[in-house]
């Protein structure tokens, strides 16, 4: 599909997702969710090619159009606390969400928003940062192995083991630093580790683990926009330093690693989407829109009873009935 046609095609689907929304069942909305997100979904990672995928969303509402905006956002929250509190109480499935971007590209804001009307007893969040001296002494994996969801939850990822072909490759003097044997690191380490977390997604889905993982794809320009804010308003400065900006000089850097990494583990069990995200407010709605669709294709329910306990909760409401 060519540039001009996946910009139309995704200026009519949200078009679309925004009209009527109030008139719409769960089924209907669920569905309407289902068709926007599936055009930033790779599934099978093979030909896969970042410059294929647009930063931003081809549409412009304006100032008018926040109101609708915002209403469409808060569906899908709402829908997505009507699936997670289904997926908690029949404990059977656990699902989690992996954001990776550069900086400034909104992960912080899509976790929280997308995530409001989610129950805290069925979400758990954990950002990683630089590995500590006790996560070099295990494997790359060992430190997001500990932080994985417990059945019947939402596990978030703010940055995950992504980085250890990310961050790690673009700065590969990281990897002289984690204590691996010398025979161990060859050419071939990168694809080795493609591998590694292939498998071990694939054992995550095995045992019960959805796992979607979204990139959020912003601009240079953007992320610059995005920088000189943070400057400005004091508020903000405490999310800013120095590093940020070095590491816009690895930019190229960074995209070619973030091509390889998606081509080589998105699959069509755990697979990557990759999100416009110079508007927050659009990558908002399509991180929502792929996780109400991942629930509901799980065709979860509660948890149904047998006769004996209705006749003993039958019992206890009789007898609360019957008190003074």
């Amino acid at each position: 599909m060519s540039k001009s046609n996946k910009k139309k095609e995704e200026s009519n689907d949200f078009e679309e997702i925004l009209v009527d929304l109030s008139s719409l069942s769960k089924k209907e909305l669920i569905q309407r969710a289902k068709k926007f997100s599936k055009q930033y979904c790779v599934g099978d990672g093979d030909g896969f090619k970042l410059k294929d995928y647009e930063t931003k969303a081809s549409f412009n509402l304006g100032e008018e159009g926040k109101p609708l905006v915002n209403q469409t956002l808060q569906m899908g929250v709402d829908a997505l606390s009507s699936l997670q509190d289904v997926l908690y109480a029949q404990d059977k499935w656990s699902v989690l969400l992996i954001f990776q971007a550069m900086d400034a590209a909104g992960k912080d804001g899509a976790i929280k928003h997308v995530m409001s009307g989610v129950n805290p007893q069925g979400c758990q969040v954990f950002s990683f940062k630089a590995p500590s001296s006790e996560d070099l002494d295990h494997d790359f994996l060992w430190r997001c192995q500990k932080h994985l969801p417990e059945r019947g939850r939402i596990g978030i990822f703010n940055r995950s083991y992504y980085e250890e072909v990310l961050v790690v490759r673009v700065h590969e003097q990281i990897l002289k630093g984690q204590k691996l044997p010398k025979e161990l690191v060859t050419k071939d380490i990168w694809d080795e580790r493609f591998q590694d977390i292939r498998n071990f997604e694939k054992y995550l889905n095995r045992n019960g683990t959805i796992v979607l993982k979204f990139f959020l794809n912003v601009s240079k320009k953007e992320q610059k926009k995005r920088f000189i804010e943070r400057v400005d308003d004091p508020d903000k400065n405490w999310k800013f330093s120095a590093t940020d900006a070095k590491e816009r000089g690895y930019w190229d850097d960074y995209m070619n690693a973030y091509q390889d990494l998606i081509k080589n583990t998105s699959t069509k069990k755990s697979p990557w989407f990759v999100i416009p995200a110079d508007n927050k407010s659009y990558a908002r709605i399509a991180i929502a829109s792929a996780i109400i669709t991942a629930l509901e294709e799980l065709d979860l329910e509660y948890p149904k009873v047998n006769d004996e306990k209705i006749a003993e909760l039958n019992a206890v409401k009789k007898a609360l009935e019957e008190e003074d």
